[in-house]
Parts: C-alpha cells; sequence; structure tokens
C-alpha cells in the first residue's frame, strides 16, 4: 500500500479511529474532483491552511452523476480521484460518500472548519448548521483560479480531430 493510499478510508466503521489520531483543528471539504486542476489544488492549500488536518470527502461515481455533470461524468472513477487527492501534501484524509450530500460525513468528522469554494454561499453550504451548532465555522473561499473541469472538458472535445499549431 502506498503512502497515498493509507490516506484513503473506504469503511465507515474505521473512520472514527482514523479521526481520533488527527490534528485538530480538523478541515472539512468534498467534492467531485473529477479531472484535477490548478483550481482544485489551490482551493485544497487554502482549505488546509485553515486548520492542521484536511479531510476531503469524495463524490462515488453514481452521486457524480446524479447531480448532471454530463453523461459521460466521472471521467476518471472514484478509486482514482481518491488517489490523487491523496497524493497531495496538504490532504490528511479521502473518504468517499455515495449519497447526493456529504451530510452525514459532515455529521461524522464534526469539523472545527467546513469550506467550500466561491460559488457556495455560506448559507447554502450542506452542513452548515451541523458545524455551527458544535461552535464551528463554514467558509465559502473566493476562485484564485478560474478553471473548470466542465470548462475542460469542452476545451478538450472542441479540439478533438483539431491540428496543433505545428500541424499535429
Amino acid at each position: 500500500m502506498t503512502a497515498s493510499e493509507r490516506k484513503i478510508v473506504t469503511n465507515i466503521a474505521e473512520i472514527p479511529a482514523r479521526l481520533a489520531t488527527l490534528a485538530h483543528p480538523l478541515v472539512f471539504t468534498n467534492g467531485c474532483f473529477d479531472i484535477l486542476h490548478r483550481g482544485h489544488v489551490a482551493y485544497l492549500e487554502e482549505a488546509a491552511a485553515l486548520g492542521r488536518s484536511l479531510v476531503v470527502g469524495v463524490n462515488g461515481d453514481a452521486s457524480v452523476r446524479r447531480l448532471n455533470k454530463g453523461r459521460d461524468r466521472p471521467i476518471n472513477p472514484l478509486e482514482d480521484r481518491m488517489v490523487i487527492l491523496a497524493a497531495l501534501a496538504c490532504v490528511t484524509l479521502v473518504v468517499p460518500f455515495e449519497e447526493d450530500t456529504p451530510l452525514d460525513l459532515i455529521r461524522l468528522v464534526r469539523p472545527e472548519h467546513l469550506v467550500k469554494g466561491g460559488d457556495w454561499t455560506p448559507d447554502k453550504i450542506v452542513g452548515a448548521d451541523v458545524v455551527k451548532s458544535h461552535g464551528g465555522q463554514v467558509h465559502s473561499l473566493p476562485f484564485r483560479f478560474k478553471r473548470s473541469t466542465t470548462d475542460l472538458l469542452r476545451r478538450i472535445r472542441s479540439s478533438h480531430g483539431k491540428t496543433n499549431e505545428r500541424g499535429e
């Protein structure tokens, strides 16, 4: 098992024991992270800086499909997405969830900081009420880089069959 794979917990029964070993304050965020890009990395590093351990909830494949991001999404399967996230130094623990929202996972983790990207206002962030009820804080981090997996895929698809500047 690689160091990255050791950061992944797929058995929900093991989560409490793993959480007990993490330094506090805990930061939690979640997402699909289908094709990791600079915007994701900057966001995750900024989220991690709010505490001492960053727990990332990752939408399972069926959960991503229900988000209507496109009929062929996710591009990368859950296992690949989790390993890539776990390889980032700023990420402490990666946990998948299959539900439409990470609410149950947020209740289990009980983070001191709940974080989402700037397209989410704090009052619309799932689990905000849970985190605030035990004295935690909710953060909506502004985008530092205008990036999106959907846009990236659109650009890749529109260039399919075209040649580059060298005629290749």
